[in-house]
């Protein structure tokens, strides 16, 4: 019985990895990255609009916010990682509109959401303050890019922006982050900060499908820088 299970199991694993990277494939028809058709939001409602559909329509961004979801899920206190992300985000847009130079942010936006698919597809999870630094990083460099859809913008558009970014992005990274808990194996070792021991199979394959779509994204700015 076991025996015939096996390859079935294979199976929906492979096709879970494949179905999570198509569907972040399909999230965005050549890689587009403005809600308002790359017009600077001019209302309060376009800046909301603008904010909340920004980083899903984006491949880069949105695999990023998968990968940020998968990984939290391996730790006790892994609902409060996203935190990391929001808030370097929010600084990162107030770089931007500062005028900051960030060289080559593209290629750093994919790079990052290639660290974090590695970070969700190896089987031993990186310590607390590891990730909590990596999603930093991570959550500054999209924070800059996500910054040059509203540059020049009026205050409240700007602010409806950055209240939209900060809804769905804290939406996605900590439903996904439930979500994934229901698939995790294994128990956790100790009262606050152990990771899950085995993260299963289908959560580091779908971690897998967030580092392909950052490589394929790293190499489409590569041509594009080119």
């Amino acid at each position: 019985m076991t025996a015939r299970l096996m390859p079935k199991t294979r199976f929906a694993n492979t096709r879970f990895a494949a179905l999570t990277l198509a569907g972040l494939v399909a999230a965005t028809p050549a890689l587009a990255h403005h809600a308002m058709g790359g017009q600077l939001p001019s209302t309060f409602a376009q800046g909301l609009l603008s904010g909340l559909a920004h980083p899903v329509i984006g491949l880069d961004h949105l695999a990023a916010l998968v990968g940020v979801g998968l990984v939290s899920s391996r730790f006790a206190r892994g609902l409060t990682l996203p935190a990391f992300w929001i808030v370097a985000m929010a600084a990162g847009i107030g770089l931007h509109l500062a005028s900051a130079d960030l060289p080559h942010a593209e290629l750093l936006v994919a790079l990052s959401v290639v660290v974090i698919g590695i970070a969700a597809t190896v089987r031993a999870t990186l310590p607390y303050a590891a990730i909590a630094a990596l999603f930093a990083i991570g959550g500054a460099v999209h924070g800059y890019a996500l910054g040059e859809s509203i540059v020049g913008a009026e205050s409240t558009p700007l602010v409806a922006y950055l209240a939209g970014l900060v809804v769905v992005q804290t939406a996605l990274t900590t439903g996904i982050a439930f979500a994934a808990r229901r698939f995790a194996k294994g128990s956790l070792q100790g009262p606050l900060q152990a990771p899950f021991q085995a993260p299963s199979l289908r959560l580091r394959l779908a971690g897998l499908a967030v580092a392909l779509a950052g490589a394929a994204t790293f190499a489409l700015a590569l041509t594009t820088a080119a």
